[in-house]
């Protein structure tokens, strides 16, 4: 009897004496903490390498001696090129950099009928070395979720402004080589497909490259070529940096 009364009174001071104490202990919330949305998104520098095959046509040729003094031009020229550049990728589906190409086209050519006799008649062929310098900027757009820089397929589009500097020979029928250099303006307009590997990135695609004037400016037989055009295939690897 005497332990149940024992008993009874402590059960009965832990019921007074549990909400006093509770009131004293300070009430603490547990915090949770919810991390940054991490969309994927980083910048990196990159080094690129290119190659590719290439067609270059313009409507004609000026020659200030001859008669008529214009020609057109009757045959496409074919060739390649080869480059290497630098650039920034900002993580969001765009990109620039500055890229140097060492271009060469042989055999565009050119039917000379001059009356005035100063030309040798027949078909006269060009031969062209040029370096073409240009600061490009490109908007990539992945087929997955989020931008190429998620990895996987990926299409782009870019365009770019610069400058070639072209090296240029000229063969006739009985009419002795003819060497001339200029500088010209020159601008591009590129589209193609490719594939984020991580650290590597390759692409295929189009380059309509303008250069804006081909000319020899020698005493005999000057020469120049407007507008022209050259169509390329190539492909493309990108090394990021981070």
């Amino acid at each position: 009897m005497r332990k149940l009364t024992v008993a009874i009174l402590a059960a009965g001071a832990a019921a007074v004496a549990g909400p006093v104490l509770a009131a004293d202990i300070p009430y603490y919330p547990p915090v949770i903490e919810i991390p940054d949305v991490d969309y994927g998104y980083t910048g990196s520098f990159y080094l690129r390498g290119s190659a590719g095959l290439n067609l270059m046509w313009a409507h004609h040729v000026n020659h200030p001696s001859a008669t008529p003094d214009t020609f057109a031009i009757d045959g496409y020229g074919y060739g390649y090129s080869y480059g290497v550049g630098a650039g920034y990728e900002t993580g969001t589906g765009l990109r620039f950099d500055l890229t140097v190409d060492r271009l060469a086209n042989e055999d565009m050519r050119t039917t000379i009928n001059d009356t005035s006799g100063t030309l040798t008649n027949g078909v006269h062929r060009l031969s062209l070395r040029s370096t073409v310098v240009l600061a490009n900027a490109y908007y990539d757009v992945g087929f997955g979720d989020g931008y190429s820089a998620a990895g996987g397929a990926f299409g782009y589009v870019g365009a770019g402004a610069g400058v070639a500097f072209n090296d240029v020979i000229s063969t006739g029928s009985a009419v002795p080589d003819v060497h001339g250099q200029n500088t010209s303006f020159a601008a591009a307009a590129m589209a193609g497909l490719g594939y984020d590997f991580g650290p590597f990135v390759a692409d295929l695609g189009y380059r309509a490259l303008y250069i804006n004037r081909i000319e020899n400016n020698a005493t005999t037989y000057p020469y120049s070529i407007d507008n022209n055009w050259v169509h390329e295939v190539r492909g493309t690897v990108r090394y990021r940096f981070n």
